[in-house]
């Protein structure tokens, strides 16, 4: 079977929330491979998400950025092949330093010392492409270690020639990085854009 055949029928399976991890103490055991998704605030992930895993509300959207301050899990298959991570949002700007520093310290910490994540998505809106805040999580992941694939999202709210442009932008930032992978995903979860492709990625990373 193909492996996006494969994917959709993974994904069209069991996938349910496990918990929620507000420190490391509360991390689950590492006993499957995990796919981690980062972002901006308000950059779709929690839509994302949703779309990879073919439900309306498995992951939580929310209209107010920096509402996730937690890692969150989810499972995949019966049994469990597989599991996402939803990892907090950042570049809240009116959030506290405390809170910023806490959400710092969690994912480096958790980059780090997770032995079964296999690749984090690292998802910037196509509207902005790569912003400051990105670059700085992306400088994250190369010190981690952490081989990361860039998914460009809400590719449909901007026209064709200038999405060309940030596709362009992104992948030549890529390339300057050590642990991004050089294709560049380009999806829309409203429109279901290239959300078969990155399904069957996340299949392949997990297997690795």
């Amino acid at each position: 079977m193909a492996l996006e055949e494969r994917a959709r029928v993974l994904f069209s399976g069991r996938v349910e929330f496990l918990k929620s991890a507000p420190s490391l103490k509360f991390l689950p055991d590492p006993a499957e491979p995990e796919i981690a998704f980062a972002g901006r605030s308000n950059v779709g992930k929690s839509s994302l998400i949703n779309a990879i895993t073919g439900r309306k509300s498995i992951a939580r959207t929310s209209v107010t950025p920096g509402r996730t301050q937690e890692l969150n899990w989810f499972e995949v298959g019966e049994p469990t092949v597989l599991r996402l991570v939803d990892m907090p949002g950042y570049g809240f700007a009116k959030a506290p330093p405390k809170v910023v520093e806490a959400w710092r310290r969690l994912v480096r910490d958790f980059l780090r010392g997770r032995v079964v994540l296999k690749r984090t998505l690292l998802l910037i809106d196509s509207r902005h492409g790569v912003k400051p805040v990105d670059a700085e999580m992306m400088q994250m992941l190369d010190e981690a270690a952490v081989g990361y694939r860039i998914v460009l999202t809400k590719a449909d709210k901007i026209k064709a020639s200038e999405l060309a442009e940030v596709i362009a932008a992104t992948e030549a930032a890529a390339r300057k990085r050590t642990a991004a992978y050089p294709k560049v995903h380009v999806t829309s979860s409203e429109k279901g854009m290239g959300i078969a492709e990155l399904r069957a990625a996340v299949l392949e990373d997990s297997e690795i």
